[in-house]
């Protein structure tokens, strides 16, 4: 038995000194140290820095067991800052971090065991292009429920997911990969299956979970051959199945002005503001990659930063070396390539609410003396019926798309042991500000502060004690939260609520309602069942009287292109009314104003 997990069992936390603490791993000695009765080892690097000529390239295994690992300052992924991927918190550049950025922290209870203790392996959350390990604070979910947390670092944005011919094209084996930051994830996941004994951890009962790009990239794992025998137990919170083919990741055909950002369009602009040639098409392969490889990290990353607001980036890509060719939506339901193990999947109330609030197409404050308190504006909601309906549709939407259609996926793949659920809790403080019950409800990435009992994510006082005011009610929900996360990550099943309520399996029956779990304060969660469907949304939607004709195409638009891969043509036409692709489009584009409250 490792001399470490020989002391934790016999001693007491105060009795453990900073040798102690130190483990021998595979990457080098990592340092502990006790906090609130966890023990935390920081800053553990799993892999070589992806810098120089091992940008763009599949992470390369570390292999330094006596050298000291030094906790890092700002070891983030390089990313546009932003307030929701929560980098905003550290730094005030717009483009921060760094490429040397692949390492986890590892929460241990510091109290004593007789048997090793099994395992939580965090994806964090920030549409894969923001977000950091160093965000999020297990202390309180591995205290309570005697759980060992990794939490992870890896590649973001184009330096995670990237497709070009003078990448690919001259790179061998699992290198020719563009899924850069999913292999990273998978490496980390290698890394811990090799040293977590020695943590206290059980690697033969690894649970991975994440939330948005999170479960996204939890979703992946699951139908990814790399991983294989790497997880146990899957928890996708709020995930979605969005994955494009290797040619609409390099150059788009008929690109809509709303489309994802293609790599060829942003090297183009790289090569005419860096030499005289008006097109990448004058360079060989060799030569571009040598352009690309000499611009820095924050250079390169700048291209993509000047795209409009209504842009996205091309990500999850079906490259066949990490993700299959097929792709993730179609994969999920294919026997060849789903890993069967039990898997929650779930979603919030009020998906979308969280940008919706930020919208000034909804929203505007008011700075004026009679509006503004101690300086702080006082926010207005324009249009409540228009804000609620674009919610209901959407976040909707999102269930189905992010939730229901993959584990109905996994099913017909042959996995029955699924659990689903949907996050309700919505106690938030009305003040003179802002009624942020209204504002925000059960909106996105608001569960987790539940599920850690922490409140990093929203920047701490004084906006965590309008958004979670101390009461019985959160109090009850954040028990129950980390109690059936801990069980299922135990067990394989969420079990039983602290009031006795079961968290029962999915299950579709014959008139295709799906049962799922209802995550709230105690008088309201229960086992509940719907059959919302996007055909059942899309005739609903043409009579809903809050929107006008231009509103309700919009709504169809974002619920059909938006969470997954583009399914507009195929359920656009179970809409009654007439809706124009390219207005709805331009709309996006004309109010894509984001507020500010500052």
């Amino acid at each position: 038995m490792n001399k470490l997990r020989l002391l934790i069992f016999l001693l007491p936390f105060s009795l453990l000194s900073a040798d102690d603490l130190r483990v021998s791993t595979s990457s080098g000695i990592a340092s502990g140290h006790v906090k609130n009765n966890v023990i935390n080892w920081n800053d553990i690097p799993y892999a070589k820095p992806p810098i120089g000529n091992l940008r763009w390239k599949a992470p390369r295994k570390i292999l330094e067991k006596d050298k000291l690992i030094q906790p890092k300052d700002n070891n983030f992924c390089l990313q546009r800052t932003s307030n929701l991927g929560g980098s905003a918190q550290f730094s005030d550049d717009s483009i921060s971090g760094s490429e040397d950025c692949l390492y986890l922290d590892i929460y241990a209870p510091s109290k004593k065991f007789s048997q090793v203790l099994p395992v939580m392996f965090w994806i964090h959350g920030g549409g894969n292009t923001s977000g950091l390990k160093d965000l999020y604070d297990f202390t309180k979910l591995v205290k309570k429920h005697d759980v060992i947390v990794v939490s992870i670092n890896y590649r973001l944005g184009p330096l995670g997911w990237f497709t070009h011919p003078s990448i690919q094209s001259l790179q061998d084996g699992i290198d020719r990969t563009s899924n850069f930051g999913t292999l990273d994830i998978i490496s980390a996941l290698e890394w811990v299956n090799e040293n977590i004994s020695l943590f206290g951890g059980d690697p033969n009962n690894i649970t991975i979970f994440g939330e948005s790009a999170g479960g996204h990239n939890v979703l992946s794992l699951l139908v990814s051959k790399k991983a294989d025998g790497l997880f146990h137990k899957a928890i996708s919170m709020s995930g979605y199945t969005e994955s494009i083919s290797v040619d609409d990741a390099y150059r788009q055909v008929d690109r809509s002005s709303t489309s994802n950002y293609a790599s060829w369009e942003v090297v183009n602009k790289i090569i005419q503001k860096h030499s005289n040639s008006k097109s990448q098409e004058e360079y060989s392969n060799e030569e571009l990659r040598d352009v690309l490889l000499g611009l820095s990290g924050k250079e390169f990353y700048q291209y993509y930063d000047e795209r409009e607001p209504y842009e996205e980036l091309p990500l999850l890509t079906n490259d066949g070396v990490a993700i299959p060719k097929i792709g993730l939506r179609k994969a999920l339901s294919n026997k060849k390539y789903v890993n069967k193990v039990p898997t929650i999947a779930g979603s919030t109330r009020d998906e979308v609410k969280v940008w919706l609030a930020f919208s000034e197409y909804f929203v505007s404050v008011d700075y004026s003396p009679a509006g503004s308190l101690f300086g702080l504006p006082k926010v207005i909601l324009k249009d409540e019926d228009a804000y609620e309906a674009f919610n209901y549709y959407r976040s909707n939407a999102w269930k189905v798309r992010g939730v229901n259609e993959p584990l109905n996926s996994l099913m017909n793949a042959g996995n029955s042991q699924l659990y689903s659920y949907r996050f309700d809790w919505d106690d938030r403080r009305q003040f003179l500000i802002a009624d942020f019950k209204q504002l925000f409800g059960a909106a996105h990435a608001l569960e987790i502060p539940l599920l850690t009992r922490n409140y990093k994510l929203v920047g701490g006082p004084p906006v965590s004690n309008f958004m979670y005011p101390k009461s019985f009610s959160q109090f009850y929900t954040s028990r129950n939260m980390m109690k059936f996360w801990s069980n299922f990550a135990k067990y394989g099943d969420p079990g039983y609520s602290t009031n006795n309520v079961k968290w029962e399996r999915y299950n579709v029956d014959d008139a295709n309602f799906s049962s799922y779990i209802i995550i709230d304060k105690k008088k309201n969660l229960k086992m509940y069942s719907d059959n919302i469907t996007l055909k059942k949304l899309t005739k609903e939607i043409f009579v809903d009287q809050r929107l006008n004709d231009l509103e309700k195409c919009v709504v169809l638009y974002q619920m059909f292109t938006y969470v997954g891969n583009d399914v507009y043509d195929e359920n656009i036409k179970n809409y009654q009314g007439n809706c124009d692709r390219s207005k709805s489009e331009s709309f996006i584009i004309n109010n894509a104003t984001v507020i500010n409250y500052e």
